[in-house]
């Protein structure tokens, strides 16, 4: 059983005009969700807020504390040139870490068997104790890391394919030997950090500009399915970035919509081997409104055809 989680705040992280994380990328998904009647199947969940302990066990303080002091009363105050927070960004990001983690409760406890959290902003690149790339908190690397005290799970995997590398989720959870990082991504490009992390729970993925889906098909096949098939994950969590498609304005692939419902198709089959089909996807980039809500879509009628 597939279950959605969003809320109607992750519209409220307001951004400069022409930035391309901006809300009409979870508006217009949620709208080309209905308008195809698929959440008349799966009616979308309201997420829960993320906690302050469970942010605290993956997330330096210093960064909540930096975060809770920078949130303005009125306007945008900016992190990086990338990176900016207005008065309920933070209430946003809380929002889609709460949304993943309640997923992996959802699995957990066997209320649902995939869940999808359509929320904003963005969390991959934000580290242990900095927001970077569009990314407040790490939502991913956070249920990750607190999954680990769950009764069954032993085991995690966090599947990226963003065209961005994960650079803050192998940041968080490399020292978590439990964790598998897998995380395809152009290479040189944003954000070059921890894209050389030499590790057995890290395998990085680096592809040129202007690759298409057969290119990335078979790197995939060659780093990610005997890394995962060692791993054996009882919990598999993706970061679900569908940036890599040859319309989207930041990356510089040629992915098309097929190749995302390919490579989820992929994760399903192997969740059915090892984790009793337990996946939670979060999505992260994206940046063409069609393009976001096309792949989108299939990677949904994808996860839920299973």
């Amino acid at each position: 059983m597939l279950r959605i989680y969003t809320h109607e705040d992750c519209l409220e992280h307001l951004v400069p005009e022409h930035h391309p994380e901006r809300p009409a990328r979870l508006a217009f998904l949620i709208e080309h969700l209905e308008r195809t009647g698929f959440t008349k199947d799966y009616p979308l969940q309201v997420a829960p807020q993320i906690g302050k302990v469970l942010m605290g066990h993956a997330h330096d303080a210093t960064l909540i504390h930096q975060l809770t002091e920078r949130v303005p009363e009125a306007g945008l105050t900016p992190i990086d040139p990338d990176t900016w927070i207005s008065p309920k960004s933070l209430i946003a990001a809380r929002y889609a870490a709460g949304a993943v983690w309640q997923g992996v409760q959802d699995v957990m406890t066997g209320e649902a068997t995939r869940v999808f959290c359509a929320v904003r902003p963005p969390g991959h690149h934000a580290e242990s104790g900095g927001p970077m790339g569009f990314c407040l908190l790490n939502s991913i690397a956070i249920a990750a890391i607190n999954a680990l005290a769950l009764p069954g799970v032993q085991r995690v995997a966090v599947l990226d394919f963003d065209v961005h590398h994960g650079n803050g989720t192998v940041e968080m959870c490399r020292k978590h030997p439990e964790i598998l990082v897998c995380s395809s991504f152009q290479h040189p490009f944003y954000p070059g950090r921890y894209h050389d992390v030499v590790q057995s729970n890290i395998v990085n993925t680096p592809l040129d500009a202007g690759i298409a889906g057969d290119t990335f098909r078979r790197a995939i096949e060659a780093s990610w399915w005997s890394a995962i098939e060692s791993h054996q994950p009882d919990l598999i969590l993706v970061s679900a970035g569908f940036d890599g498609h040859r319309e989207d304005p930041v990356g510089n692939w040629n992915l098309e919509d097929d190749d995302y419902g390919w490579v989820t198709a992929e994760i399903v089959a192997l969740a059915g081997q090892y984790s009793s089909g337990r996946v939670v996807s979060v999505l992260e980039g994206g940046y063409d409104l069609n393009a976001l809500a096309r792949s989108a879509l299939v990677h949904l009628e994808t996860l839920a055809s299973a």
